[in-house]
C-alpha cells in the first residue's frame, strides 16, 4: 500500500474514534448557562386542570455528541420512556435503512410484493409509502375529529387488531406517488411489509439491526393483535435514546466505525418529495422524516432554522430535531394540547442559547 493512502486510512480513523460517541452513558460537553428565554418558553407555567399552554415533559440538547443541557418535568425522568407517537414513523424509516442495506429490498419495489393485501393496490412502490403518498384515501383527523378519522378507526376501534390490513382495504384517491397525504396507515403498512422483508427475524429486528448497534437497551415498541410493529404510534423511547437515533443521521447514518445505515438512504429520507405542495403542513415530507426546506415557492417552514434542520415529529409535541450543520441534535417530550407549541420558537430560542 502507498504512503499517501495509509495517511489517508490513518486519518480517516483518527478522524472518526476522535468524535465523541455514548457508550453506556453520553459523554457530557459544556453546559450552557444562558437558558432563561428557552426554559421561559419550553417550561412555562401551564394549567394542567384544562390542559392549556405548553407543557415540556423533557427537553436534551446534545452537541458535537455531547450533552449541553437537559431538564425533566412532571412524572418524567431520564430513565423514563417516553411515548413518542409520530415520531415511530421516522424510527421504522431508520429500521427499514438497515434492512435496505442489507439489500433485502429496493425503494422502487410493489409494496404488495412484500405485503400481500397490497395487491388490491398494485402500483404503490415502497418508495410510496415512505413519502405519505400511496394514493390511499385516508383521514388523519384525531380526537378532534374522530367520527370521520382512519387513524382513531385504526388505533382504537375497528381496524385496532390488524392495522395494515384495515388501512390496504381503503379505496384509492390518488395514483400512487403523485399526491401527498399524511397517513398512519401507510406508515403501518411499512411495518407489515417489514414482516416478509427481514422474516423470521421480525420480532427481534428493530433491536438486533438498529437499538443495540445504537445502545439503546430499553426501548418499547407496541405490536398489534396480528404481531406487527405500530410504526405510526407506539415506540416509547427515553430522551437520551432517541437521541442516539438523532445522532446516527446527523452523521450520515455512521455510528462510531460502522455504515450502518447507508448513505444513500439518509440521502432518500432528507429529500423533499417532489409532489408535496406548500402549506399542507408545518414542514416539508421526507422520507417518514420531515424537512426545514422551501417548496413549491414557500418560505421554509422554520425561518429561524438552518435550511439542514430536520425533524421526527409526534402529536401533543413530541420532537426530535437534528442540525447537521450546527452539530446539534435536540430532543424534547411533551404533552401539548392546545396547538399554541411552535417548533420555530424553541428552535430559535435554543440556537440563541448555544450560540456564542
Amino acid at each position: 500500500m502507498c504512503k499517501g493512502l495509509s495517511l489517508f486510512l490513518l486519518l480517516i480513523s483518527f478522524t472518526v474514534h476522535a468524535e465523541p460517541w455514548p457508550d453506556e452513558q453520553w459523554p457530557t460537553g459544556q453546559m450552557i448557562t444562558d437558558t432563561e428565554a428557552l426554559e421561559s418558553y419550553a417550561f412555562a407555567a401551564r394549567d394542567d386542570t384544562t390542559r392549556q399552554g405548553i407543557r415540556t415533559d423533557a427537553l436534551l440538547i446534545i452537541r458535537d455528541g455531547q450533552i449541553i443541557y437537559e431538564r425533566y418535568a412532571g412524572p418524567t425522568t431520564a430513565q423514563t420512556p417516553h411515548l413518542t407517537w409520530s415520531i415511530s414513523k421516522s424510527l421504522m424509516a431508520t429500521v427499514l435503512g438497515v434492512a435496505y442495506g442489507e439489500g433485502l429490498f429496493k425503494l422502487e419495489d410493489p409494496a404488495a410484493r412484500f405485503y400481500t393485501p397490497l395487491a388490491q393496490h398494485p402500483k404503490i412502490k415502497v418508495a410510496d409509502l415512505l413519502h405519505w403518498a400511496s394514493g390511499i384515501d385516508w383521514q388523519e383527523d384525531y380526537e378532534y375529529a374522530p367520527l370521520k378519522s382512519s387513524v382513531v378507526a385504526m388505533l382504537y376501534t375497528r381496524g385496532h387488531r390488524d392495522m395494515a390490513a384495515f388501512t390496504a382495504d381503503h379505496p384509492t384517491y390518488a395514483e400512487p406517488g403523485q399526491a401527498f397525504r399524511y397517513s398512519s396507515g401507510d406508515s403501518n403498512l411499512l411495518a407489515a411489509a417489514l414482516k416478509t422483508i427481514v422474516g423470521p427475524r421480525y420480532a427481534d429486528y428493530p433491536w438486533t439491526a438498529l437499538l443495540e448497534p445504537l445502545g439503546i437497551r430499553h426501548a418499547v415498541w407496541e405490536t398489534d393483535a396480528s404481531g406487527t410493529f405500530v410504526a405510526s404510534s407506539y415506540a416509547y423511547l427515553t430522551a437520551r435514546d432517541l437521541a442516539r437515533v438523532g445522532l446516527l443521521m446527523a452523521r450520515d447514518g455512521r455510528w462510531k466505525d460502522r455504515q450502518l445505515l447507508p448513505r444513500d438512504w439518509v440521502a432518500f429520507n432528507l429529500e423533499p418529495f417532489a409532489g408535496y405542495k406548500a402549506h399542507q403542513d408545518e414542514a416539508v415530507p421526507g422520507g417518514q422524516w420531515w424537512l426545514n426546506r422551501p417548496a413549491d415557492g414557500a418560505a421554509a417552514p422554520w425561518p429561524d432554522a438552518p435550511p439542514d434542520t430536520f425533524a421526527a415529529l409526534g402529536h401533543w409535541g413530541q420532537a426530535l430535531y437534528v442540525i447537521p450543520g450546527e452539530k446539534l441534535v435536540i430532543v424534547r417530550y411533551a404533552d401539548d394540547r392546545d396547538g399554541s407549541y411552535r417548533h420555530n420558537e424553541l428552535l430559535k430560542r435554543v440556537l440563541k442559547a448555544v450560540r456564542p
